[in-house]
């Protein structure tokens, strides 16, 4: 069963699309209405891990996220950033692997893909600047198209490890 939904394109196709709405909703919303500081004060409040965090600042479109200075804040940025890139991931990976088989010429899924991706973060950013309280990043675009890139990437990788153990 496992095997059959792997292989299945309209499945594939279907985790990315899910990832496109998942998007818009969430653009949809003020940062306010996403905000998980309360729950973070609540589930974190003995600060785990503040003294490792708080070794590594990070810049981050012109802002400097710090630990030391604002825990919540910083865990909250990280696990913005986390979605931000995991969720590019699997729209990379349902883009390129709903894609293979139909184009036939795998170079060229990963190119669509990719575009297709990096396309839709771009129209994501937009859409939040079209949404009171949000601030669209450029850095954000970027990070969602690695994201999707290394999705893409790994993707083609396992293709071509089991497309030579298949010669062998």
């Amino acid at each position: 069963m496992m095997k059959k939904i792997i292989h299945n394109q309209n499945a594939w196709l279907g985790l990315a699309f899910l990832m496109m709405a998942i998007l818009f909703y969430s653009s949809s919303q003020t940062y306010a209405e996403q905000s998980q500081q309360s729950n973070l004060h609540h589930f974190l409040k003995q600060e785990p891990g503040e003294s490792f965090f708080a070794q590594f600042k990070v810049m981050y479109a012109g802002e400097m996220h710090d630990a030391s200075k604002d825990y919540f804040g910083y865990v909250e940025f990280l696990i913005r950033k986390a979605a931000h890139f995991s969720i590019y991931f699997l729209m990379g990976l349902g883009l390129f692997n709903g894609l293979k088989n139909r184009i036939q010429q795998w170079g060229l899924s990963i190119i669509i893909a990719y575009l297709a991706a990096t396309g839709y973060a771009g129209l994501d950013e937009f859409h939040q600047m079209l949404t009171g309280g949000r601030t669209p990043l450029f850095q954000d675009v970027i990070l969602d198209s690695m994201g999707a890139l290394t999705a893409i990437l790994l993707a083609s990788l396992v293709m071509l490890i089991q497309k030579g153990r298949k010669k062998l």
